[in-house]
């Protein structure tokens, strides 16, 4: 089961934002939880409520499909932070100009999902290799390199008067 959240126009530039969004990338929800709650970043508040965002989803995912739900067993499997529109505003200069200001904005998307256990191939399988070497045949060799061409010297001719 899969859920994502997005929050979007969030007034921080992306570049800031995806030095939080980093450290959560991967981590299961409880520890991605912990790690925003006690970041001194103000990036992590908002990308804290987009996390709860998805695991709220997710719940309400799980409730829909009358299946169980942990929030436990979640993992962020995606979190990326896009550029979002940016803001053009000017201030005052010397010599009556005016100066630009970009006001950044961005958009958050975390995407969580089950952790499920990784399928093990069963013991009945046995891989080709093994297959082949309990048949009595040969491994197959690998290719030999080809030697590269011998290099030319280069010969210098004296000048004559």
């Amino acid at each position: 089961m899969e859920a994502r959240a997005i929050q979007r126009g969030v007034r921080q530039s992306a570049r800031k934002m995806r030095l939080v969004i980093d450290l959560i990338r991967g981590q299961a929800v409880p520890e991605a939880d912990a790690i925003l709650r006690f970041s001194k970043k103000r990036a992590a508040r908002q990308i804290h409520k987009v996390l709860k965002s998805a695991v709220a989803n997710a719940q309400q995912a799980a409730q829909r499909d009358n299946a169980a739900f942990d929030a436990d067993s979640l993992r962020v499997t995606y979190a990326v932070v896009n550029e979002g529109q940016t803001l053009k505003r000017f201030t005052a200069a010397a010599m009556g100009r005016g100066t630009p200001i970009l006001k950044r904005t961005s958009h958050v998307e975390i995407r969580v999902a089950g952790a499920e256990a990784p399928v093990k191939a069963s013991p009945t399988e046995k891989p080709a290799a093994a297959k082949a070497e309990a048949k009595g045949e040969k491994k197959p060799r690998a290719k030999a390199k080809k030697k590269a061409p011998a290099k030319k010297k280069k010969t210098t001719k004296k000048a004559s008067k």
